[in-house]
């Protein structure tokens, strides 16, 4: 069976591992539907957190990336349908498929392999904790978790932004409408609103 990733990529559901998808309602007052990607980062890493001998080796990438020991152990695809948007996750429990550009690793791993229906329902009461944080109390708690969950500041990145050549520089945390900061060269701050990242000296 076979999913899809961000900008079309192909993203297989080898056996063992997890696919599925959920929709989120955006009432009036809701926060900005984009943020809604950082509230499944987090859902996600707090799922998968206590499977782990060693929780440190787990990091969130953004966009939408969940990474152990710097290579993708899981993505997030989001896609809004009028009100509401659809939030897909794939994670790789037991197998990890092999892709061009970058490292891929699956839970088992680390570990005896996570039943499918197990993991399922861990993340899906982690998701509904996480919203209702993002409903009662906002965006700015649940980046700066966020951010706490993801690479140090000052790791190298690499960003292609859509018809962009690649830029370098390095993680200077977010916007507050979790935009990534990325630090030039020259000390100037970016703010990238789209694109791949790479991490450049871990993320192959």
């Amino acid at each position: 069976m076979a999913g899809r990733g961000r900008q079309g990529r192909a993203w297989s559901d080898g056996a063992g591992n997890f696919m599925g998808s959920t929709v989120v309602s955006l009432g009036e007052g809701s926060p900005s539907a984009e943020t809604l990607s950082f509230v499944a980062g987090l859902a996600l890493y707090e799922a998968v957190l206590p499977f782990l001998p060693t929780p440190g080796s787990l990091s969130l990438k953004w966009p939408n990336d969940l990474l152990l020991d710097g290579a993708k152990l899981a993505g997030i695809l989001l896609e809004r349908c009028g009100s509401a948007i659809v939030i897909g996750f794939g994670v790789n429990l037991a197998q990890a498929p092999e892709l061009p550009d970058r490292a891929t690793v699956a839970l088992a791993e680390t570990g005896p392999t996570v039943p499918r229906d197990l993991f399922a329902e861990r993340l899906a009461a982690s998701l509904a904790t996480e919203l209702e944080r993002w409903r009662n109390f906002g965006v700015e708690l649940i980046l700066r978790r966020w951010q706490a969950a993801a690479h140090p500041l000052e790791t190298p990145l690499t960003v292609s932004p859509p018809g962009e050549r690649p830029v370098r520089g390095t993680f200077a945390g977010l916007e507050p409408n979790g935009a990534l900061r990325l630090r030039l060269a020259d000390g100037a701050i970016r703010a990238i609103h789209a694109g791949d990242v790479m991490l450049t000296d871990g993320d192959r």
